[in-house]
């Protein structure tokens, strides 16, 4: 049975990106146009379209947009304006290592070009932007694949937020994983935790596995203990946003609390990522700047408040497991395992 997931949440076509609106998934279903890189700053801050991978195609999009943008200005301002996009594309999510990563590469290409005339500039950074969009769906099945050799059969899965191709440019990163293992083995299951305080699981998760018909169960977040405990999960499968060089890893908040869980419960816990997650300059994950958002994600669900008036609200975005509870980390290149500052370097070579 071959799985090919069709949901493509980010996709340039001309001289615009399609992006799925994952802030009113699964209650609707609609795609918006952007079409400069202002606009898809904003869709990257409000989440319009959110997940490490896919942010960080949004982001090389978003460079090819400002740079049909600029076709007429001269060299040195094409380049300078060029600059500041990328600068300001990345600091809309600090966090997420893969949208500093996708930008940069594509503003390097094109300073590479600087002796072509500007139109030729222009015209070969959108085809880079394009092939890097491509690329990623093909890295995302190779982790899967990887990542379907050490899924026992008749697993049961647990998942945290979403890494599947909602969170990247298709297919998925841990999702890609649970979509590679079910087509080997159809009695592969998933349990999906809510991911306060956005519910990413609750939203996305649960709604990318219907749609594969892949069953899947949504818990609450404080009930992963309860189900480990009496032996209904196997291992747990997450993403990831940033991983330092010594194999720490940053992702949605909540995702620390699960490892050391399945760390007492003797459960493998394992990160999917692209090699491009990986930063190999920070040394750990003390060094990663976690993003702190908005108080109302908190204290609001669908537009209703759910606690008190002046309550004081802390909303950190994401946090760091340490490598020690990490069995494993599925890459495209195969699965690295610990001593991870030796495993990450090599993989990185």
């Amino acid at each position: 049975m071959a799985l090919n997931s069709t949901i493509k949440p980010i996709e340039l076509i001309g001289t615009k990106v399609i992006l799925i609106d994952q802030t009113i998934l699964p209650n609707e279903y609609k795609k918006v146009e952007i079409t400069n890189y202002k606009d898809m700053a904003k869709a990257i801050k409000e989440m319009i379209v959110r997940g490490a991978p896919a942010i960080g195609i949004a982001g090389a999009h978003g460079i090819a947009l400002a740079a049909m943008e600029f076709i007429n200005y001269d060299k040195n301002q094409f380049f300078q304006s060029l600059r500041q996009t990328a600068d300001y594309l990345i600091s809309q999510r600090p966090t997420a290592v893969n949208l500093a990563w996708a930008v940069e590469q594509l503003y390097e290409y094109a300073l590479k070009l600087k002796d072509l005339p500007i139109k030729e500039i222009v015209a070969n950074v959108v085809s880079q932007s394009k092939k890097m969009e491509l690329e990623d769906i093909k890295i995302n099945k190779k982790i899967g694949d990887f990542g379907a050799e050490i899924v026992p059969k008749g697993a049961t899965i647990l998942t945290h937020c979403n890494a599947g191709a909602l969170a990247t440019v298709g297919y998925g990163t841990a999702l890609g994983v649970v979509r590679s293992a079910f087509a080997k083995d159809q009695t592969i299951k998933v349990f999906a935790d809510e991911t306060r305080p956005r519910l990413q699981g609750a939203k996305l998760t649960t709604w990318e596995l219907i749609q594969d018909n892949i069953p899947v169960t949504l818990i609450t977040d404080g009930m992963s203990g309860y189900f480990m405990q009496k032996g209904m999960i196997d291992m747990v499968i997450v993403g990831a946003d940033r991983i330092a060089a010594n194999g720490d890893t940053a992702n949605k908040i909540g995702t620390y609390n699960l490892a050391i869980v399945a760390k007492f419960h003797k459960i493998p816990f394992y990160v999917a990522a692209p090699l491009s997650t990986i930063d190999i300059n920070i040394a750990s994950g003390e060094e990663i700047l976690i993003e702190e958002r908005e108080q109302n994600e908190v204290t609001y669900i669908n537009g209703k408040a759910i606690c008190a008036k002046g309550v004081n609200i802390i909303n950190p975005a994401f946090d760091v497991t340490y490598n020690n509870l990490i069995t494993g980390i599925i890459t495209e290149k195969g699965i690295l395992r610990p001593n991870y500052s030796i495993s990450i370097k090599q993989a990185k070579l």
